[in-house]
Parts: C-alpha cells; sequence; structure tokens
C-alpha cells in the first residue's frame, strides 16, 4: 500500500489576483535548488487519523501557525515516488515572515555519524496562481488546474 498523506494548498485574493502559499523545504538537500521544488504544506496521516485532521496538524506545524478557516477538499493526487496525498483548499491569508517551522533531525554530513537538526520548511511564498507553475514540483502542478477550477478561474 502507498504511503498516505495530506496537506492544503492555501490561497489569498485580498490583492488581487488569486495567489497560492507554497513551501520551500528545509535541509541540506533543498539548501541550492529553487524551481521544482516548492510544495504544499503536508505530512503523512497517522493511524487512525482523518485526512482533513491530518492536513491541518501538518500545515500548522509547517508554517508554526494556527489555521482559522475550514479546509475543504480539492484533489487527490500520486506523486512521482508513489504517495498519495489528499490535498485540502483554504482561502487564508498567511504572514510568510513570520512562520516557524519544526525541525527534524538527520545525519549531517552524511557518514559522519553527527546529527543535524533542519527545518521542515525553511521560506514560504505566495506566488500568482497563473504563475505558479515554474516553481512547483511537477507531480504538484495538477492542484493549481484543480484550484482554479473550483474557484471557476
Amino acid at each position: 500500500m502507498a504511503p498516505r498523506s495530506a496537506g492544503i494548498l492555501l490561497f489569498r485574493r485580498d490583492r488581487g489576483p488569486t495567489e497560492v502559499l507554497f513551501v520551500h523545504p528545509g535541509g541540506p538537500f533543498y539548501r541550492n535548488k529553487d524551481a521544482g521544488v516548492w510544495q504544499i504544506p503536508k505530512g503523512l496521516i497517522e493511524p487512525d487519523e482523518d485526512a482533513a485532521q491530518a492536513a491541518r496538524r501538518e500545515t500548522e506545524e509547517e508554517l508554526g501557525i494556527r489555521l482559522d478557516g475550514a479546509p475543504w477538499p480539492l484533489a487527490t493526487i500520486k506523486q512521482a515516488g508513489g504517495k498519495i496525498v489528499e490535498v485540502f483548499a483554504l482561502e487564508e491569508v498567511v504572514d510568510t515572515d513570520s512562520i516557524v517551522s519544526n525541525q527534524f533531525e538527520m545525519e549531517w554530513p552524511p557518514r559522519s555519524g553527527k546529527r543535524a537538526s533542519f527545518p521542515e520548511v525553511d521560506r514560504a511564498v505566495w506566488y500568482d496562481l497563473n504563475d505558479a507553475a515554474a516553481i512547483v514540483l511537477a507531480s504538484q502542478g495538477p492542484l493549481l488546474d484543480a484550484l482554479k477550477a473550483a474557484l471557476g478561474a
């Protein structure tokens, strides 16, 4: 059975054109990567956890915020590695300058025996919905079309 994750595609329309929020993965592997690695905040669904609850929990952990609204089902995608991601959408304004992500630990440098801690997310950006395909992880690109369809754009 493929691993299952859940996440939220946050969007805002308070500043003109619709914008979507994407996060940049933290850690040394993504340090010098930009286009094609941005993604929605998401994470694994725990056993006996509802996908919507997991999406909210993961988004709040990765951004260090509390969401106010109620996310609604947007789409289910299969990522390149085979992971199934249940995605919800939520219109909410988030201050990207104030995000504080949770941390993960890994051996770094490799085979050094040393452990280092890194943020799961090191940056978040608002990006125009019509231009976001240029930066987003390819397997999450269909989420942009799903949101456009849902919003009647």
